[in-house]
């Protein structure tokens, strides 16, 4: 136990977190079993030791973060580590790599039942689905999603701002205002292309290549999380890359299954279980018509962030693709976006339709909006593309 609280101090004593993440004002911390689930490279880790150093400081033994990674937890149960914590004064455990521990919720059950006054915080990958594949965990753990960097966390770091976040009906109702008084303070244009490039994935701040770390994080997500937590045979594996690269290609993309069955030599029901799949594994987005999400084929295909569209492809990418992306990315957290039938890209809420528009113009058509690239303010039903990166 010592040598874990040792890690633990070390850790909190070196964590660089320069950046707040909004997550932490969401989640009740109050709640006796947490969940935290995001793809590979968004801060997980990051996350876990920002709240213990925040909520608890460096000293206090009251809160413990733990790896299950550790070849400790090959030979000891999570219980047995659980029970032990709280009988020396633990109260709050912060359990990282959950994914990899066999019978991992059957043991959280356990300790949430028996130990009423321990508080769980733990980490997965956002392939796990955990309520639907845990029926331990229905209606006791609270599951929170940690996104990677939006636009506007970007922005703070890299220009030293502290502005806060907006909702979507207010970008819409007060767009001209809210723009004139980030522009009052920074040039967000002078960084929005970096951030489409590199700004998703916090790891930009480290010193190592950065499309290199990127790549070498899909492959980890198709080859652990993937390939784990949906026990599919590794030799599967070079099909799910295959499937995932010709996306990238062409995305975003109407979905050609039939044409993608071939190629990867596989069924078109396995191409949809593929496509399913690198949808929670946050690699693809999906966009559906309206009221046909349950068993329907999308309409279009999107890689998850613009930042995988640099990494994936070696030739120039198309700058108008690459802002869809960011649009789309950027309001998945709390809207709801499906193919319009005005012409335009994208139905948000079922109430906004929006085209994507990479010149800004004068536009007449008022039943559309435009998100515009190119413009730090807009006017009327023209807003700034950037400023959707400001939604959490």
């Amino acid at each position: 136990m010592e040598a874990f609280y040792r890690t633990h101090k070390y850790l909190l004593s070196h964590l660089n977190s320069p950046v707040r993440r909004g997550l932490m004002d969401e989640i009740n911390w109050d709640d006796r079993l947490i969940g935290i689930k995001g793809s590979r490279g968004v801060g997980k880790t990051t996350f876990l030791l920002s709240y213990a150093r925040e909520f608890f400081g460096i000293d206090n033994r009251d809160c413990l973060y733990i790896n299950l990674n550790h070849f400790f937890f090959s030979d000891r149960t999570l219980v047995d580590f659980a029970a032990e914590f709280r009988a020396q004064g633990g109260k709050t455990l912060l359990i990282d790599q959950m994914f990899k521990y066999p019978g991992w919720s059957k043991e959280l059950r356990y300790c949430y039942d028996h130990f009423p006054d321990l508080r769980i915080v733990f980490t997965g990958s956002s392939v796990m689905r955990l309520k639907e594949e845990n029926p331990d965990l229905s209606g006791k753990v609270s599951s929170w999603y940690l996104r990677g960097f939006s636009f506007r966390e970007y922005l703070n770091l890299m220009a030293g701002c502290r502005f806060q976040a907006f909702s979507l009906d207010e970008v819409m109702k007060n767009h001209e205002a809210i723009a004139k008084e980030i522009c009052s303070a920074t040039k967000p244009l002078h960084y929005f292309r970096d951030y489409l490039h590199h700004g998703f994935y916090p790891f930009f701040l480290e010193k190592r290549n950065f499309s290199e770390n990127l790549l070498k994080t899909m492959n980890m997500t198709l080859e652990v999380d993937v390939l784990y937590i949906k026990q599919i045979e590794h030799s599967y594996l070079p099909k799910l890359r295959k499937l995932f690269y010709l996306l990238s290609l062409e995305a975003p993309s109407t979905l050609n299954v039939s044409q993608l069955s071939k190629k990867i030599e596989v069924s078109r029901a396995t191409v949809m279980n593929y496509i399913k799949y690198l949808k929670e594994a946050r690699l693809v987005s999906l966009l559906y018509a309206a009221g046909e999400e349950a068993g329907k084929k999308p309409s279009r295909a999107y890689l998850y962030n613009s930042n995988l569209m640099y990494a994936v492809n070696q030739l120039p990418v198309n700058e108008s693709n690459v802002n869809k992306t960011f649009f789309y990315n950027q309001l998945l957290k709390d809207n709801r976006l499906n193919t319009s039938d005005k012409n335009a890209d994208f139905l948000v809420n079922e109430t906004y339709d929006f085209q994507i528009a990479s010149q800004p113009k004068v536009k007449n058509i008022s039943a559309v909006y435009y998100a515009a690239d190119k413009m730090e303010a807009g006017a009327e039903n023209m807003i700034p593309i950037w400023l959707f990166g400001f939604l959490y």
